[in-house]
């Protein structure tokens, strides 16, 4: 079975952005990128929120045919062109955007076909509210935190609105230079 896989940004007190959505805070450089490709590898389908796939869309699908594109740049869109796309949306219209597969209603079965489906894992990067969902519902496999060394004291926090008590082990963690920390955890 496919595994709902999530690689998300935190600080250090559990925020994924600031008040006013802010991630000016977030620690970037070739080691994470090349960290997060280990990742993208691993998996051929993107899971997103309506405002993260939206946002993607607008910059992935060319960003490698950009003058100045950064080998990340290059190996990222090259992933997000070659891979299924779901987003979590009761807004969007499958018309507007051929060949994602939207999700409306019904999250969990919905979810639960999908990773029943074969292929790799589903990765999601970001999509705060997409995750809030999959988490209520229980239904996220591995979380790859990446904890970025600052403290906000308010913001969007990852965990929220949990219902039932979600057990996890840490697998594996990994101390970048910035002083990033990434920590693995897989549902018990």
């Amino acid at each position: 079975m496919r595994k709902i896989v999530v690689f998300m940004h935190i600080t250090l007190d559990g925020f994924v952005a600031g008040p006013n959505g802010e991630m000016d805070w977030i620690n970037i450089g070739d080691e994470i990128f090349e960290y997060a490709g280990q990742q993208t590898d691993s998996a051929d389908t993107a899971l997103y929120g309506k405002n993260t796939f939206l946002m993607m869309n607008g910059y992935w699908p060319t960003a490698a045919d950009q003058p100045n594109a950064s080998k990340h740049d290059i190996q990222h869109s090259n992933w997000y062109n070659k891979v299924e796309k779901v987003v979590l949306s009761k807004t969007l219209n499958e018309k507007e955007y051929p060949g994602i597969r939207i999700i409306k209603d019904d999250l969990e079965a919905e979810i639960n076909k999908l990773k029943k489906e074969s292929g790799k894992n589903i990765l999601i990067f970001g999509s705060a509210g997409a995750v809030h969902s999959l988490m209520s519902l229980n239904l996220i496999d591995e979380y790859w935190l990446m904890v970025n060394p600052v403290i906000l004291g308010q913001g969007l926090p990852l965990f929220s609105d949990i219902k039932d008590k979600i057990n996890v082990k840490l697998a594996d963690s990994n101390i970048f230079p910035s002083g990033v920390v990434c920590l693995h955890y897989e549902k018990k």
